[in-house]
This record gives C-alpha cells, sequence and structure tokens, in this order.
C-alpha cells in the first residue's frame, strides 16, 4: 500500500504521524511511504533520516493525500485537510469527533474510512492508542499547574509541593484512569497533597494499592466533588467516556466556592472538556480566567513534547497501522479491536457515541463493513 504522512498544520502542533524507525517497518513491510517535507521537523528528524528509512519526500501536502491510499497523521484533519480526502481513502490518526460536529460533516462528505486512536481498543478493554498520550498529557498536567501557581503567571504563589514546614498544595484528581494515575504520580513525586476521585471501586482499591496510601481515593459522587474542589489548590479534570462527550463535573456556581486563583487543568477538553467554563486553548496562550479561576485547557497537550510524545505514540500505533497496510479494510473485519475504532466509513457514522454527542444517524462497523 501507499501510505501517505502530511506535516501537521494545527496551531503549535509538531508531532508527526510517522517516525523514521516506524517509516522503515513499513517500508521492511514492502509499503510505498510518502512524507511531506518538513513533517518530521519538529522531532529533529530530517528529511534525509525518513529518505536513509525508505521514504520517499514531495513538497506538499496535496500530493501525499493525492497519491496514498491511507494517511497517517496526529491529530484531527483540519478543513483545508478534510477537503483533500477521497471515497474510500483509509485516515489513521485522532479525530475526537464528538465535540466537533464540523468536521464529522467534513468527513462524512469526503466518502473515507476514517479510524480514531482514540476509540481502538485492546483485550484488556483498554484504548492502547490514546493510552501513551494519556500518560504525557497527565504528567504535563502537573507541569502545567505547578507553573501557573507562580505569581509571576497569575497565580496564588504557591509551590506545588511547598517545603519543610510549609504546607504543600492540594491537588485534586477527577478520575483515575491513565491520566489521572499519571498526573497522581506526578503530584506525589512533588510533594503535593493528592486526592484521586473516581466512580468505580475496584479502580479506587488499585490505586490505594500503586501509591501505598501516599494519596487519598474518594468515591465520586457530587458531594464529595464539591467538597474536594473548593478546598484544592489545583484541580485535574481525567474524565473519559469513550468517543463521547465528556461530562461536566465543575460546574461554573462551583468556581465562586473555590479558592481564588486556583487552577483548573482540564485535560479532557479534547472531549469538550469536563469543566462548564472549559474552552479549548493553545500553547501560545494557554491559560484564561472565570471568576478569578484560572483554566488551562491546551487542546493538544502533548504537542509541547513532540519528541517523546511521537515515539510513544508510533510505539503504539505501529502494528495497527501496519495491519490496515497489510490489508485494507479487511484488517477491521479481522480484528475487533481495530474495527472499534472505525468512526466514519464512506459517507456513514459507524461509532454509536459519536452519532449520539452530534445527533447523527450511525449504524454498526460491522454492518458498514457487511459483516451481517
Amino acid at each position: 500500500m501507499r501510505v501517505g504522512v502530511p506535516k501537521e498544520i494545527k496551531v503549535q502542533e509538531h508531532r508527526v504521524g510517522l517516525t523514521p524507525t516506524a517509516v522503515r517497518e513499513y517500508a521492511a513491510a514492502g509499503h510505498e511511504v510518502l512524507v511531506q517535507a518538513g513533517a518530521g521537523a519538529g522531532i529533529g528528524a530530517a528529511d534525509e533520516a525518513y529518505v536513509a528509512a525508505g521514504a520517499r519526500i514531495v513538497a506538499r501536502a496535496s500530493e501525499v493525500f493525492e497519491a496514498a491510499q491511507m494517511i497517517v497523521k496526529v491529530k484531527e484533519p483540519q478543513a483545508v485537510e478534510w477537503k483533500m480526502l477521497r471515497p474510500g481513502q483509509i485516515l489513521f490518526t485522532y479525530l475526537h469527533l464528538a465535540p466537533d460536529p464540523e468536521q464529522a460533516r467534513g468527513l462524512i462528505e469526503s466518502g473515507c474510512v476514517a479510524v480514531a486512536y482514540e476509540t481502538v481498543t485492546d483485550e484488556r478493554g483498554g484504548l492502547p492508542l490514546l493510552a501513551p498520550m494519556s500518560e504525557v498529557a497527565g504528567r504535563l498536567a502537573i507541569e502545567a499547574a505547578a507553573f501557573s501557581l507562580r505569581k509571576p503567571a497569575g497565580g496564588k504563589g504557591l509551590l506545588l509541593g511547598g517545603v519543610p514546614g510549609v504546607q504543600p498544595a492540594r491537588v485534586v484528581v477527577i478520575g483515575g484512569g491513565v491520566v489521572g494515575t499519571h498526573a497522581a504520580r506526578m503530584a506525589v513525586g512533588l510533594g503535593a497533597e493528592v486526592t484521586i476521585v473516581d466512580r468505580s471501586l475496584p479502580r479506587l482499591r488499585q490505586l490505594d494499592e500503586l501509591f501505598s496510601g501516599r494519596v487519598r481515593t474518594r468515591y465520586s459522587s457530587v458531594a464529595t466533588i464539591e467538597e474536594e474542589v473548593f478546598a484544592a489548590d489545583v484541580v485535574i479534570g481525567a474524565v473519559l467516556i469513550p468517543g463521547a462527550s465528556a461530562p461536566k463535573v465543575v460546574t461554573r456556581a462551583m468556581l465562586k466556592k473555590m479558592r481564588p486563583r486556583s487552577v483548573l487543568v482540564d485535560v479532557s477538553i479534547d472531549q469538550g472538556g469536563c469543566f462548564e467554563t472549559s474552552h479549548a486553548t493553545t500553547h501560545d496562550a494557554p491559560t484564561y480566567e472565570v471568576d478569578d479561576i484560572i483554566h488551562y485547557c491546551v487542546a493538544n497537550m502533548p504537542g509541547a513534547v513532540p519528541a517523546t510524545s511521537s515515539h510513544a505514540l508510533n510505539h503504539a500505533t505501529l502494528p495497527f497501522g501496519l495491519a490496515l497496510a497489510a490489508h485494507g479494510e479487511h484488517a477491521l473485519v479481522k480484528d475487533v479491536h481495530l474495527r472499534r475504532g472505525l468512526n466514519v466509513h464512506r459517507g456513514r457514522v459507524t461509532c454509536a457515541p459519536v452519532g449520539r454527542a452530534l445527533g447523527l444517524a450511525w449504524i454498526s462497523a460491522e454492518e458498514a463493513l457487511g459483516m451481517g
């Protein structure tokens, strides 16, 4: 198959869909890889490294989209990109369609076969292609919070971990999944006082054992969230419903009872955000204030560390991408976990949470693929 890798064009996005190491694997498997010039510059991978790995460099994104049978990206296609997609062309990338009706319409109209990293599953019920970026984002969330607490950044002038004799910051993590676990790990490592709130008792037991009592765990309820948020210096929003819009767990009314100049970090912003007052920001202007509460809502947090992120992502996506390159749409028929990633198929939505979130008709991936 001919596989194309365009340069990412979303604001402040420096990751790349395929690293030279991954390209070499595709080439070794007999596939032709086209890479747009400069696509790997953000991770320090020169065009020459791609050529040495077996790729062919082309100057423009239009050449990649026109020639490739499968497009491999990182972030969701922008308007100029989805207009270049064609019927039957496979798109393999993050999509996050639930809060993005415009992109959903663009993909439907293109007739492409859009497979979303974030809804591919594994045999344990996990999300293996979302996990590496969740790990990165969870750790970055604490770095962002620590910086935002500083006085020059507009914060209350609080050191996250405190010092001997001075109380550390109180960090509340809402959601005990991959993001929440890695956020808690970073916060504990810096000496903060950490509480994790989650609705799964089995998960809370796992977290209690994982952290050996160094974090508090609390069952999630409206009352618990209010109590913890009102006492917190930092709140990390790490709530996920795969493929669907994130629920709003912190309301506008709650902000007025929070400690002034506290920090909200919404890692769920790609799925619409889990704070009522959240809206997407960029690395150029990452924060804003509502009711004297600082909001950090960067929609592509792992893009701040593109080298780490790109390699971590490629390690996870490579076997799935190679399967798609080898078998095309039949790879979706063969592998139920990869099939869960199918969000749009030749003009029809094939992911129920996306259809429900956007009010669009949808069919099952199995029906779209003619599996009966």
